[in-house]
């Protein structure tokens, strides 16, 4: 087997973590006042999934789970901004990839790392890559998405760092600590 390959463990995330996304954007969207923008529950979903499996399976869940979400839900993609979700997940992946061991605990070392890896890669994905993609692919007003960018950058930002920092601590609670068993 190569090197390059992804394991089945990650496969399968891909596609559960891709299914998992679509439910939680199909269903459990909050609106907000700007047109076609809403606060998200699947982002905080895409970055632990990122954090836990790396960088190719955040982008693949992000992209695939945006892809099809917008095609369930409208009957076309909206392929700017399917892209800046599967760059959310690439860099969320690739700046939490040596979080370390979340053996009992989330230390506040990785809760600044999480979210400073989601900041910076959302306020560059949301706030630059997604309205410069919708005025060079689909000609739209810049002050629109601009606006829209900002919006939706800013409640998926809060929306991690509030349920992906509870999430990835109720996850490290699962996984059994370093050097817990003892001989006697």
């Amino acid at each position: 087997m190569k090197k390059n390959q992804l394991s089945i463990r990650t496969i399968v995330a891909i596609g559960i973590g891709a299914a998992v996304f679509v439910i939680l954007s199909r269903f459990a969207d909050i609106p907000t006042p700007i047109p076609n923008t809403s606060i998200k529950t699947s982002y905080p979903f895409l970055a632990v999934m990122a954090s836990l499996f790396g960088p190719t399976a955040g982008m693949l869940i992000g992209f695939i789970g945006h892809a099809l979400t917008d095609f369930t839900s409208y009957g076309s993609v909206w392929w700017s901004w399917v892209v800046v979700s599967g760059v959310v997940g690439l860099g969320i992946g690739l700046l939490t990839k040596n979080i370390g061991s979340l053996s009992g605990s989330l230390s506040k070392k990785q809760i600044l790392q999480f979210n400073l890896a989601q900041i910076l890669t959302q306020a560059i994905g949301f706030g630059l890559v997604a309205p410069i993609l919708d005025i060079l692919i689909y000609a739209e007003p810049a002050k629109k998405v601009f606006t829209q960018g900002f919006v939706a950058g800013l409640a998926n930002i809060i929306t991690v760092a509030v349920i992906g920092t509870a999430i990835l601590a109720a996850y490290a609670k699962t996984q059994t600590k370093a050097n817990s068993l003892t001989k006697e």
